[in-house]
């Protein structure tokens, strides 16, 4: 049986490089892995006045993760960190305090971008926040893409054979990580 990764888009933008990675590298899993691949349109913003009465939104969230063996993000990279609606649905995955429901997942980062940094800079900024609310996070390989504009055909298919190569040796060392944490 196929371990489901719920693969978090940092991006809204209908025709975001973040969406089309993820979308790439779905079809690229091996078949030990099924990556569901996750906008975050519908979520709505955090206020921890609402956690003893929590959206519907955030629960079904919440639900998706915990269900789940283990995460993925792949985001775009925001004035040197992660877009606000990524860290929107972090902060309401997380919550409420000590029951995170990304906790003890295996968790994967892909930054994106561009330009010719490749979003380390949103890398290594969830790098910062993820520690103690999620599981083990892949540490190698570290994946930052860039130069990902010319990447995709206009049905937004990976086209790019270096990119390619790339993305797959990361879901398939994300795989392994996943079977050795015995998720």
């Amino acid at each position: 049986m196929a371990h489901t990764i719920v693969t978090i888009v940092g991006s809204l933008r209908k025709e975001s490089f973040s969406l089309k990675i993820a979308n790439a590298i779905a079809k690229l899993a091996p078949s030990s892995l099924k990556l569901d691949v996750t906008t975050l349109h519908g979520i709505s913003f955090f206020n921890q006045d609402l956690e003893a009465a929590p959206p519907a939104d955030w629960l079904a969230f919440r639900e998706k993760l915990q269900k789940s063996s283990g995460v993925l993000f792949v985001t775009p990279e925001y004035n040197r960190g992660i877009p606000g609606v990524l860290k929107n649905a972090i902060d309401v995955g997380s919550r409420p305090y000590g029951k995170s429901s990304f906790l003890g997942k295996p968790t994967g980062i892909i930054s994106n971008s561009p330009g010719p940094q490749g979003g380390v800079s949103a890398a290594k900024n969830l790098q910062n926040i993820l520690p103690g609310i999620t599981g083990p996070i892949l540490g190698q390989p570290e994946t930052y893409l860039n130069a990902v504009g010319d990447a995709f055909n206009e049905q937004g298919e990976l086209t790019k054979d270096s990119l390619k190569s790339v993305l797959q040796q990361y879901i398939d060392a994300f795989a392994a990580f996943v079977e050795k944490q015995g998720r």
